[in-house]
């Protein structure tokens, strides 16, 4: 069999070593536009300030690796057709400008995501850049060595993650976000009010509800306007989110409203032969049960490992995801996994929250941190939607307990009592999860709400059902 793979970041290069790992006869031919594969964008931020001294590192494979396992690496070429028809693919060499054709079985998408672009007036100035690939990457690092005053428009997990990194090699930051909330996906109103005040307390001016209109660079560096301010800078560095690469496919497989592919659970488009995964395509978004657009490497990986494995036929299916993340900010570990309430009661869901703030573990211990957990759960079905960790101490794990239990539809009832260990060196005799789920039990019955509190999927005794 052959296969296509266009795009070799997370996504293309799991694909590939997927299929050469389980059947190393397969034909399997890798296009990639730029000279490396495989760059983690995710550690941008700690090489800028410093954390990780070489940019390099942030590849996990390389065009040598890949060919050693058998595939046919062409790096420096540009796929400009995609005929789903005929099966065939156009082909620039970028070096020489010859023009290929070629044809395959399967073809994997894998061609990833751009920076979402607005469109501001002088956008295209030098000093404004974007950062997501190794090259620009390597244009920002140089940019701010020379440079103090650096503007960061979008206030995302990137714009956060960059705000941060500056701030700590001694940059004057300035961070717009054009909404009230930073890390809106991630968040609700209360752990973004805490992000906002550490960063204020490191130095980096934070504006919200600012849209920026329009660059322009002069001798002073760049002025930037909103809709009420102009400030100052010398750098600035948009990351507004970002938009899947699909345009080759478009009109010959199903997209979403952002271009992004819709798959089924085993990583197929709607042409059976064509499979997306990455940045490209959409992820099957567990806590709504609705295809979503959710550019994480978390789910690249997975989705390209899948296509790997299903171009051979549909053999596992895609579980899903629940978009977990987590970052670090100034000493403090923010993870998240499912719905913000905000984001659930935009989805229609009857969604409801509560708040813990305590300790991680006994205060008699000689040391410890303060805790703060939102969960978010349906009032309906009482099931777990989606939950929010801050704290010193590192809480990332428990938003990989809480993705499982969104994964396997749990309700607030099975998380306030599953089992979890007890030892004064870790946590409580109910650990936190266990008392956020508590109170959200709590909550409901002081409104009358006490449904059967039966394990997920299984079915009340009809001798006991009232």
């Amino acid at each position: 069999m052959k296969v296509i793979i266009v795009g070799s970041t997370h996504a293309g290069t799991n694909a590939a070593i997927q299929i050469l790992r389980d059947h190393p006869e397969t034909e399997v031919t890798i296009y990639e536009r730029h000279t490396n594969v495989s760059f983690l964008s995710t550690g941008i931020s700690l090489f800028l300030d410093g954390q990780v001294k070489h940019l390099e590192d942030m590849f996990y494979s390389s065009p040598e690796e890949l060919a050693g396992l058998g595939a046919n690496v062409l790096t420096r070429h540009n796929v400009v057709k995609i005929d789903a028809a005929t099966k065939t693919v156009d082909v620039v060499d970028m070096d020489s400008g010859e023009m290929t054709s070629d044809t395959y079985d399967k073809l994997i998408m894998a061609t990833g995501s751009t920076v979402n672009v607005p469109p501001i007036f002088g956008i295209d100035e030098d000093m404004v850049l974007l950062c997501k690939n190794y090259e620009q990457a390597k244009a920002v690092y140089q940019a701010a060595k020379d440079h103090k005053r650096i503007a960061i428009i979008g206030g995302g997990y990137i714009g956060t993650e960059l705000a941060e990194s500056y701030a700590r090699t001694g940059h004057d930051v300035l961070l717009i976000q054009s909404q009230d909330i930073l890390l809106d996906h991630y968040v609700d109103q209360n752990l973004s009010d805490k992000v906002v005040d550490i960063l204020r307390d490191q130095g980096v001016e934070v504006v919200l509800n600012s849209r920026v209109t329009s660059f322009a660079q002069d001798d002073e560096g760049l002025a930037i306007e909103t809709n009420g301010e102009t400030y100052r800078a010398d750098v600035a560095i948009v990351s507004t989110g970002f938009v899947p690469n699909t345009t080759l496919l478009r009109g010959q497989v199903k997209m979403d409203r952002h271009g992004a592919i819709i798959i089924n659970d085993y990583i197929q488009s709607s042409d059976p032969d064509i499979f997306a995964c990455g940045d490209a395509s959409v992820v099957n978004f567990n806590p709504t049960g609705q295809p979503a657009y959710t550019p994480l490497a978390t789910n690249a990986v997975r989705q390209g490992m899948l296509a790997g494995i299903n171009v051979f036929g549909n053999l596992q299916r895609y579980m899903g995801t629940q978009a977990t993340s987590a970052i670090k900010i100034f000493g403090r570990t923010l993870a998240s996994s499912g719905l913000t309430l905000r984001h659930a009661a935009s989805a229609g869901l009857n969604a409801d929250s509560v708040t813990f703030e305590g300790t991680w573990r006994p205060a008699y211990m000689p040391t410890t941190d303060k805790l703060l957990i939102n969960l978010v759960y349906n009032r309906d079905n009482r099931r777990v939607l989606g939950a929010q960790l801050f704290s010193k101490h590192e809480v990332a794990q428990s938003a990989n307990a809480i993705s499982i239990a969104i994964q396997n539809r749990n309700t607030i009832d099975d998380l306030s009592f599953v089992d979890m260990l007890f030892n004064p060196n870790f946590d409580d005799t109910f650990n936190f999860l266990n008392l956020v789920a508590q109170k959200a039990v709590a909550q409901e019955a002081e409104r009358g709400n006490r449904q059967p509190r039966v394990t997920a999927g299984v079915k009340p005794d009809k001798k006991t059902k009232k």
